[in-house]
């Protein structure tokens, strides 16, 4: 089962999921998946996400795939944010261990006021996002 960390009512975070995930996912009332983890990036063992998107949209989830590296791009940024407002809810992003999701899911904040609320509910799911609080 997929480690699963809860940030908000309408968003959680997972380190790498694979396709025997998605069912536990759909019954925890998950309803959009977003992919941060490019395909290949830890090998040929990790597992695809073509597999990870048929699965999910076979029993009903809607999938996004936004992978990058690194730091989250301003496109990469915009693309989530607008993930984020169009897609249903609860939403549930993915990468190798969570940091990157809850990073862009952070910095789609920038500039709203909001960085107290933000590193405590990423506190609460298990990151420490401290060094962003200046940007957000």
């Amino acid at each position: 089962m997929a480690d699963i960390r809860k940030v908000t009512d309408g968003f959680a975070v997972a380190p790498q999921i694979d396709e025997a995930d998605v069912q536990a996912i759909v019954d925890a009332g998950y309803k959009t998946l977003i992919a941060n983890r490019p395909d290949g990036e830890g090998g040929i063992d990790q597992p695809r996400m073509g597999a990870i998107r048929a699965k999910a949209e076979a029993l009903g989830l809607t999938f996004v795939a936004i992978p990058f590296a690194g730091a989250p791009t301003p496109d990469i940024l915009e693309r989530f944010g607008a993930a984020l407002a169009e897609a249903p809810a609860p939403v549930l992003a993915y990468c190798r261990t969570g940091t990157r999701s809850i990073t862009a899911w952070a910095l789609t904040h920038g500039g709203q006021g909001m960085g107290d609320e933000v590193v405590d509910a990423a506190a609460g799911a298990g990151y420490d996002l401290g060094a962003l609080k200046p940007l957000l």
